[in-house]
């Protein structure tokens, strides 16, 4: 029932979100005005390099999926009894809930767009591309979390017996719940760890960090999502970010090369990374 007015909101997102990455200025991603294709198709690419990152696990990836898997498992266990000794309070759930909201959603959405605009007015490159950096990652958050929900199926806290079922009537009533994951989290996370690596100074990592373990907090305050909702979400919404800036940053990169056109015809630029603070 809900399906369509979403998967409509989530293409205005995308075409919104697009715009903008294609009035960026030339780089070597080669998404500028005239061309909205290669901004297409970096999410595109991301999302592809997303959801088939696990074929590419390796063994070093365990020391952290294995604990992350355990605590998930462990967390889902004991979700409806934190959820019970947490309480009911409509006055605390709505003040975390606007928390959540406008630090967890509204924020992270906001926030590339009024910085692409303030660097194009200022002639700052790189904050230009922190920008469309942090909106493709969330983008790709969003687009991720409306597939997970709608596979896992899992109920909120506040639907049927509280206790999170997953798929609690099969098919008959699909779509039942979209507890997991978190979406918020995902957004905040992604972006988070997108402004962390542009910015890697301690103060900007502790601020951004700080304000996703908040609103992740805040989901679970709120009673709108379960632990393991906020586990699952926090944890895909950082790897999505560090997926888009390991991939897309000039600062992940030591060196690169692109075509350049000059006065005296085509050539190859290098560019060396050199570290920046």
């Amino acid at each position: 029932m809900y399906l369509f007015p979403r998967l409509t909101a989530l293409f205005l997102c995308l075409f919104g979100v697009c715009r903008i990455l294609a009035q960026t200025t030339a780089s070597n991603d080669n998404c500028t005005l005239h061309s909205i294709k290669p901004c297409v198709m970096h999410v595109l690419q991301d999302e592809a390099g997303i959801v088939t990152s696990p074929l590419r696990a390796s063994a070093t990836d365990f020391l952290w999926i294995a604990p992350f898997g355990i605590a998930t498992g462990l967390s889902i266990h004991y979700d409806a009894r934190v959820m019970r000794d947490l309480g009911s309070n409509p006055n605390r759930e709505d003040k975390f809930k606007k928390f959540s909201d406008y630090a967890g959603l509204y924020g992270p959405s906001a926030a590339p767009v009024v910085a692409y605009f303030v660097a194009a007015g200022t002639h700052n490159d790189y904050l230009q591309e922190s920008s469309v950096l942090a909106g493709e990652a969330t983008l790709d958050a969003l687009i991720l979390n409306e597939g997970l929900k709608y596979a896992i199926d899992r109920e909120r806290p506040n639907q049927g017996d509280g206790s999170g079922r997953f798929w609690p009537h099969g098919t008959k009533t699909w779509p039942d719940g979209q507890s997991m994951p978190s979406n918020h989290c995902m957004i905040v996370w992604s972006f988070a760890r997108v402004i962390a690596g542009q910015y890697d100074g301690i103060g900007t990592k502790t601020v951004v960090y700080s304000l996703a373990t908040a609103v992740s907090a805040s989901r679970v305050l709120s009673r709108e999502h379960f632990p393991s909702d906020v586990i699952v979400g926090s944890t895909f919404g950082y790897l999505i970010g560090d997926y888009v800036f390991r991939h897309r940053s000039r600062q992940a990169v030591l060196f690169s090369l692109s075509p350049v056109t000059t006065l005296n015809g085509r050539g190859v630029q290098l560019d060396i990374n050199l570290g920046r603070r």
